[in-house]
Order: structure tokens, then C-alpha cells, then sequence
């Protein structure tokens, strides 16, 4: 009978429960079936009674995720070179996802980004250093060349750091700042990290 099973299920559950600690009564009134119910499961108690059957599963599921959780973090990673204007290299590992302009500000690298990635400016210019990888990126927008036409030292291989998203062919890329950047703020202004 469905009821027997449940309840059989529902007594290992408050054993085990209670063998941890937990208040023994404040279990049996969520597990054990209330006299005026129905003879039938209710949904409850099929979440109950899946719980319990999964429940070592579950377990050896998560140590496995943990265990590759550090190797998964660093295959949805690739690596950048950033060039600043006195030839100091500084690599970096970037998410996937994530434009250059905030794995700059989140490995202290300066690159303004005063429009803090809204295609309003141009201070987040950075030359791509191999054209192989310039090819590698999406073309840029219309928008972005209009800020590109502002931008100090534009190059072939010019792009906004902005618009630049980290994909996992980028790997290995290689990304010179200017020596200066056209901003409508004052002089000696430093922008602060976003």
C-alpha cells in the first residue's frame, strides 16, 4: 500500500533526522501524513519520497562537480596580454563572456572606459596586436567606429575594449593601450574603476 511505503519512508527519514539532531517532532508533523488526508500519496510526500531515494546520489554527483570545478574554471578562461604605453606586458586570464574593458579594470590595468561601455567615448581603445586576431573578432558596429574616429592613435587594428568579448579562439591575444586617450575631462582626472 502506497501509505505503509511513505510512512515506512518517512520513520527511516526521522531516524536519521533525529540521529543529526534534529527536533524529532518538527519532523514527524512535515513527514507523517495527516489522518484526515486522502489514502493517496500526496505531492508532497513524491517530492518526500524522491528526495530520500536520490539522496546518495545527489551526494556523489556534487563531489564530482567540486572536483572538476577548478578544472572547468580555468577552460572558460583565455589569455590576454595587455601592452601599456611603456611596453610592460601584463597577462591575464578573462572569463568568457567578459569585454576587455572589465578584465582590465578587474586586474588593475588602465584603460579608462570613461562611458563605462555605453559606445559614448573612445577611451578604451586598444590596438589588436596580431591581425590574425583582429580577424578573429566580430566586425564593429557603426556605432563603434563613430567613437573609433575619435579615438588618439587609431590603427587598422584599432577597437574599443568595450566591444571586445572574450571567445575561446581569443586565446592568447595581445592588446597595446595608447599612449593617450581623447577625453572631454579634465586634465589630470583619473577615472575610477567600475
Amino acid at each position: 500500500m502506497v501509505i505503509s511505503r511513505v510512512s515506512r519512508i518517512g520513520a527511516r527519514a526521522v531516524r536519521e533526522l533525529s540521529r543529526r539532531g534534529t527536533s524529532t517532532s518538527l519532523v514527524r508533523r512535515q513527514l507523517v501524513p495527516r489522518r484526515h488526508s486522502s489514502p493517496t500519496m500526496q505531492p508532497s510526500d513524491k517530492l518526500f519520497q524522491g528526495a530520500l531515494l536520490q539522496k546518495r546520489f545527489f551526494c556523489s554527483v556534487t563531489t564530482a562537480d567540486d572536483a572538476h570545478e577548478g578544472h572547468d574554471e580555468e577552460k572558460d578562461k583565455i589569455s590576454v596580454t595587455f601592452v601599456d604605453k611603456d611596453g610592460e606586458e601584463k597577462q591575464i586570464k578573462v572569463p568568457i563572456g567578459m569585454s576587455m574593458l572589465e578584465a582590465a579594470h578587474e586586474n588593475d590595468i588602465e584603460l579608462e572606459g570613461a562611458c563605462e561601455g555605453s559606445l559614448a567615448c573612445s577611451t578604451c581603445h586598444v590596438i589588436v596586436m596580431d591581425m590574425d586576431y583582429y580577424n578573429k573578432l566580430d566586425d564593429p558596429t557603426d556605432e563603434e567606429n563613430d567613437m573609433l574616429d575619435l579615438a588618439f592613435g587609431l590603427t587598422e587594428t584599432s577597437r574599443l575594449g568595450c566591444q571586445v568579448i572574450a571567445r575561446p579562439e581569443l586565446d592568447g591575444m595581445r592588446l597595446a593601450i595608447p599612449a593617450a586617450t581623447r577625453n572631454f575631462a579634465v586634465d589630470g582626472y583619473v577615472p575610477k574603476p567600475h
